[in-house]
């Protein structure tokens, strides 16, 4: 799955970037402490699993978040992984954060 080619919301309200696939939602949820955010939860619906777009739309909320220079603090287990297999994304963890 091409990252670039997910068009990823930031659902504010429901604190959640989303992105719709087939008529189905995929998600990462999160929460703000300061001047750091939280993914706090990454779900994709079963129907869409196993075609990368898990990854696919972490590593777009990972781009968002540098866009916005925001410092994250990987609460979710996946978005964890996804950092350590991509090293290259830890310059966005919080200070003091290791995944």
């Amino acid at each position: 799955m091409e990252t670039k080619l997910l068009e990823v919301i930031d659902n504010v309200n429901a604190r959640q970037f989303e992105v719709k696939i087939d008529g189905q939602l995929a998600k990462v949820e999160y929460m703000f402490g300061g001047n750091k955010i939280f993914l706090t939860h990454t779900e994709v619906p079963p129907a869409l699993e196993g075609k990368g777009i898990a990854s696919a739309l972490v590593e777009r909320v990972l781009h968002i978040l540098e866009e916005r220079r925001l410092k994250l603090v990987p609460l979710c287990p996946y978005v964890a992984t996804f950092i350590r297999k991509h090293p290259e994304w830890k310059k966005l963890l919080a200070h003091g954060i290791n995944v």
